[in-house]
């Protein structure tokens, strides 16, 4: 979303009214705090009428326990009356919804479960759940549910991790369909379930969730920006090092993953 402002010259009023549920930012804002809307959509991916929900967070980020180690901010983490946890995400592109990825966010929502002196056994179950605009696997099925088992006797090894990858792309004329239909609306009339379209209509179409809505756009552009310019001064840092030891370009290119274009004019100043 933010990549469309930097790149296109969008205006933060163009972005909002291009978005629709597979955008990560009107996501996150329509389900936080929404615990009917999060449980319909849950009912409908895991075809389950049992699912209460109690809690719904947007954006959560959980910080890596190891010093350097990678954080990640969460789109939506939901929790049941029964104390199961789900990490809904949304995404556009193949890579964001790498399949290591998954098996990542759920060990970081695991590692939190458990307080001092529980039992592992006390662990709940946890529901990773990818929404993907395409259908990343390339099967035409709407859903891809992944759970473990022992291959020798293809049996289920029934831990309580679970994996759900949803096709965007899936037209199906029922509730998977329905659902994967009204994430591409960008209006809210068009959209069938009213617990959706309501939030919709709220963060796009009515002044006071439109403010909040565009200010949040805003916020993330600054914020990637500033880490652009951040990750460039660091790469030019990188390269103004590797010529000092006097390495080639190539070597150079290779090592940092950088391009000619950013080589030469240090090389330039530098008088290498």
């Amino acid at each position: 979303m933010t990549e469309e402002i930097l790149q296109d010259n969008k205006t933060v009023e163009q972005i909002v009214d291009d978005m629709n549920l597979f955008d990560d930012d009107l996501m996150s804002m329509v389900f936080d705090g929404n615990n009917e809307a999060t449980g319909l959509l849950l009912k409908i991916i895991l075809k389950r009428d049992d699912i209460e929900i109690i809690s719904v967070v947007g954006q959560r980020e959980f910080q890596s326990p190891i010093v350097g180690g990678r954080n990640i901010r969460l789109d939506i983490l939901a929790k049941d009356h029964t104390g199961k946890h789900y990490n809904i995400e949304v995404q556009k592109k193949p890579e964001g919804a790498h399949i290591r990825r998954a098996r990542f966010n759920s060990s970081m929502m695991d590692s939190r479960m458990l307080k001092e002196g529980q039992e592992f056994s006390e662990l709940q179950d946890s529901y990773m759940v990818f929404i993907t605009q395409t259908d990343i696997f390339d099967y035409g099925l709407p859903i891809y549910t992944i759970n473990r088992h022992f291959e020798e006797i293809d049996d289920k090894f029934d831990d309580g991790s679970h994996i759900v990858y949803v096709n965007g792309s899936y037209k199906g004329d029922d509730a998977v369909g329905r659902l994967m239909h009204d994430f591409g609306c960008k209006k809210s009339e068009d959209i069938y379930y009213p617990e959706l379209a309501k939030g919709v209509k709220h963060f796009k179409e009515e002044e006071e969730g439109r403010k909040v809505m565009c200010e949040a756009v805003e916020k993330y552009a600054e914020k990637k920006v500033a880490i652009k310019v951040k990750e460039e001064r660091s790469l030019m840092t990188q390269i103004v090092a590797a010529l000092v030891a006097d390495k080639d370009n190539d070597t150079i290119i290779k090592e940092l993953n950088c391009t000619l274009e950013q080589i030469i004019p240090l090389r330039a100043v530098m008088g290498k």
